[in-house]
């Protein structure tokens, strides 16, 4: 199975929304070209700095369809899925799979604490389902409270020929290092999460990172990899030194807000999160404001 495309720079895509939490259309298609310009290698619908967890199945397939008829095949458009129930993730899969996404992308399920067995054959059965379309694992134990285990992916990665990779966003190098070693004889590809741990991840085997920050700046989040993949390392790892006041700075914030946040101070335009979020208050605001003008980001 061909497993190229799953590299690069991939943002979770923002979703602008009007006052009403009805998607603005026309700044979704405005936001889709703005980060490939920029330089991505693809786009992640639904991811967690997507909103997917405030969107019904109705708004994720309007936005889905307006994603792809923008993107027009110019990148890999993934679909992210949250779901708590197996049943579910494979419908919601379908749907995707329906408006021609490259692959399919799973997050563990949230609330439950399910056992290794329990969650090998949520993952392996949402797999199956999927008649060979690429599939790539999520691991967010910061949001789920709990790690995918090391031998649920090694298991899931040389028993299902389409779960073709993982996003790792435990933060955790050394785990991130293992699910890289240990699948590595069959081609099982692993991006990073975390925006500030682009380079290290790249320096143990990472094929790419998955990036909110690639919402707003996304030729310097894209320079890290390029760079790196270039032989820059010391250009790569400067790019990495610039980014990461730029993501911690966003920290101040409450999840996950000032994705939008930037990205509209930055002159994006996308309108406020979903309730019960709310923008960021006037003094995170102004940090948000400072490091971006630090940086030369800021219009």
């Amino acid at each position: 199975m061909d497993r190229n495309f799953f590299s690069g720079i991939v943002p979770p895509i923002a979703v602008p929304v009007d006052e009403n939490e009805n998607l603005n259309e026309k700044k979704l298609r405005e936001h889709v070209d703005f980060v490939i310009d920029g330089g991505v290698s693809g786009i992640l619908a639904f991811g967690s700095n997507g909103e997917f967890y405030m969107q019904e199945e109705d708004e994720q397939e309007e936005i889905l369809s307006v994603i792809m008829d923008q993107v027009k095949g110019r990148v890999p458009v993934y679909m992210g899925i949250g779901a708590i129930r197996t049943k579910k993730c494979i419908r919601l899969a379908h749907m995707g799979m329906k408006h021609g996404v490259k692959g399919i992308s799973i997050l563990q399920p949230m609330f439950l604490k399910p056992s290794a067995d329990e969650l090998y054959t949520h993952f392996a059965t949402i797999a199956d389902s999927l008649d060979g379309t690429p599939m790539i694992l999520y691991n967010n134990p910061g949001r789920t409270g709990y790690g995918i285990p090391q031998d649920v992916v090694e298991r899931l990665a040389h028993e299902k020929e389409n779960v073709i990779g993982m996003k790792d966003s435990s933060g955790d190098m050394t785990q991130t290092e293992e699910f890289i070693r240990r699948n590595r004889d069959v081609d099982f590809r692993v991006m990073c999460g975390k925006d500030t741990l682009i380079f290290s991840g790249l320096a143990v085997g990472a094929v790419g990172a998955v990036c909110c920050t690639a919402n707003f700046v996304p030729e310097l989040v894209c320079s890290i990899y390029d760079k790196f993949r270039a032989g820059d390392v010391k250009g790569a790892l400067e790019a990495q030194f610039v980014l990461n006041p730029i993501r911690l700075q966003m920290d101040k914030s409450s999840f996950p807000v000032a994705t939008k946040d930037m990205a509209n101070l930055v002159g994006r335009g996308l309108g406020a999160p979903y309730l019960p979020s709310k923008p960021s208050t006037e003094s995170q605001l102004e940090g948000l404001r400072n490091v971006l003008e630090k940086y030369g980001y800021l219009k």
